[in-house]
C-alpha cells in the first residue's frame, strides 16, 4: 500500500469510457498505486472504498481504523469488483462498472466520476487463472462476471479452447470479446426474464466436449448455485475444477451478502454433499 499508515491505495481518475449502453469504464493511476500488484490471476478484484458524506473520519484514514472506533451506521461503504487489467508499467487500474441510472453507489460514482476524481481502494485479492493444461474451458457469467471472463480469454493461448455463455439484459450489452484461443461465445439476452434463468438453461443444452475441464462461473447467486449443482451432480465436474461464486445476490446491497455469503456457501456444500451421498 502507499502509506504504511493505512490500509489501502489511493487512485485517481485518469479517463473514463463508456463500453456499452449500461458499461463504464474507469481508468485511474497516480502515485497512489505505487504499491499495487496483481499475481497473474485473471479474477483478481478489489474493494471499492466509499466514505459516508457528511462524516469527520479519523486521519491517517483507515478502513479498520474507522470499524474499530466509529458506530457500524457511519463505517465506509465497500464495493467489490473485479480488476479488468492493471498495467504495472503505465501504473493503470481498469475497472469495468454497470450502470443502470441511479441504482446503487459504485455505479452511479462511476457514470459520474471526471479526470482527477479519487477512488480508494482495497485489495487485490483472487483465486482464478486458467490452467493450460486442461482441455477446454467454461467461462459462465453475466454483467458482473464479465469482466473477469474478458481477462480469462485474453490469458488463453492460441491451443486453447473455450466455451463462453455470457447473459446480459439485451444485444446492446455485448461487449467485443479478443482472444487467441478457438473460442465459441454465446450471449444471451435476460429481457424480462428473471435474472440468470435463460443462462442456466443454455449452460444445460451445451454439448459439453470430452476431456478435462477447467471451468470458471460467477455471477447472481441464485442462478449460481443452481449452475453449481448441475455440473458437479449432472456433468460430472470435480469441484477442483471449477471456480464458482456469487458475485452478488438479488435483492441485497454488498455489504449485505458480505454478511451471509460465508453461510450460503456451507448450505449450498451440505445439500451437494447430501446428494452426492444419496
Amino acid at each position: 500500500m502507499a502509506d504504511k499508515r493505512t490500509d489501502h491505495h489511493r487512485g485517481v481518475v485518469q479517463r473514463t469510457e463508456r463500453i456499452s449502453r449500461n458499461m463504464v469504464r474507469v481508468i485511474v493511476g497516480g502515485d497512489g498505486l505505487a504499491e499495487f500488484a496483481t499475481r497473474g490471476l485473471t479474477d483478481h478484484y478489489v474493494k471499492l472504498v466509499f466514505p459516508c458524506e457528511g462524516v469527520e473520519y479519523p486521519e491517517p484514514f483507515s478502513v479498520k481504523a474507522c470499524r474499530e472506533t466509529l458506530p457500524r451506521e457511519v463505517w465506509p461503504k465497500l464495493r467489490t469488483y473485479t480488476v479488468r487489467a492493471w498495467d504495472p508499467y503505465s501504473r493503470e487500474l481498469t475497472l469495468d462498472f454497470v450502470v443502470h441510472g441511479d441504482e446503487g453507489l459504485a455505479g452511479p460514482w462511476a457514470d459520474r466520476a471526471r479526470p482527477g476524481d479519487e477512488l480508494l481502494i482495497l485489495g487485490p485479492g483472487g483465486g482464478y487463472a486458467p490452467d493450460p493444461e486442461a482441455d477446454w474451458h467454461l467461462l459462465v457469467g453475466d454483467e458482473s462476471a464479465l469482466p473477469a471472463i474478458a481477462a480469462s480469454l485474453e490469458a488463453l493461448p492460441d491451443t486453447a479452447r473455450a466455451h463462453v455463455v455470457i447473459e446480459v439484459d439485451a444485444p446492446e450489452d455485448e461487449l467485443k470479446l479478443g482472444t487467441a484461443a478457438h473460442a465459441h461465445i454465446t450471449w444471451v439476452y435476460r429481457g424480462d426474464r428473471p435474472v440468470g434463468e435463460r443462462l442456466v438453461a443454455a449452460v444445460r443444452a451445451l454439448d459439453f466436449p470430452g476431456g478435462d475441464v477447467h471451468a470458471f462461473v460467477h455471477g447472481e447467486a441464485g442462478f449460481v448455485k443452481e449452475l453449481r449443482r448441475h455440473l458437479r451432480l449432472e456433468r460430472g465436474v470435480p469441484l477442483e475444477r471449477l471456480s464458482i461464486s456469487g458475485y452478488w445476490r438479488l435483492g441485497v446491497d454488498d455489504e449485505a451478502w458480505r454478511q451471509v455469503k460465508g453461510e450460503w456457501n456451507r448450505r449450498v456444500e451440505a445439500e451437494e454433499q447430501d446428494a452426492i451421498a444419496s
